[in-house]
């Protein structure tokens, strides 16, 4: 048995059943977003690792390099990357298990991002992008082990919360993610 931390969190998943409304605020200047790329193995594993390290990302963390990259090559699935005067800072990710039907799997900022006022912007593009294969919803889901400021975005941006359930897991030691003391169960 590998050594691991145990984290309590509360899962909370969130449904989104018409477009946002209104034009959508421009990113700041310098800053992009590169659509629907088709990252590496490793490029996605820093992408999760940078966005997720402060926040207990760690099931992408733990899969093989041949299952991930069966999870990426996925049709439906798409990864977008923003970036600052051409440095990644951040990156969402797309999936359409359903035809009506469409999940923000991940979502994030680098650390270095957090705080420049482009978070809303970005989530927004994200939205945009999520909405344009016309589904009858948008889904996201978050837990307590994600930014304080996550739930709130994801309100504010049209979400509605669904259910939430509370999660044991079992967090390999070996990946160095500190587990916060108000997680550990």
């Amino acid at each position: 048995m590998e050594p691991t931390t145990r984290a309590v969190v509360d899962v909370t998943f969130m449904e989104m059943s018409r477009p946002p409304e209104g034009p959508a605020r421009p990113l700041p200047p310098g800053w992009s977003i590169d659509r629907d790329i088709r990252p590496s193995v490793a490029f996605y594993r820093e992408l999760y690792d940078r966005v997720g390290r402060d926040y207990c990302w760690w099931m992408r963390q733990v899969m093989p390099d041949t299952e991930l990259a069966d999870v990426l090559a996925e049709p439906g699935r798409s990864v977008s990357v923003l970036l600052e005067n051409g440095r990644v800072r951040g990156f969402f990710e797309l999936e359409l298990p359903q035809e009506d039907l469409v999940n923000l799997g991940y979502f994030g900022l680098y650390p270095e991002a957090v705080g420049k006022g482009v978070g809303s912007a970005f989530l927004r593009a994200a939205l945009d992008a999520a909405w344009e294969s016309a589904p009858r919803a948008v889904r996201v889901n978050t837990c307590s082990a994600d930014h304080p400021r996550a739930l709130p975005a994801y309100k504010k941006a049209g979400f509605r919360i669904q259910c939430v359930v509370r999660e044991a897991w079992d967090i390999p030691d070996r990946l160095g993610l500190q587990v916060p003391e108000r997680l550990r169960g």
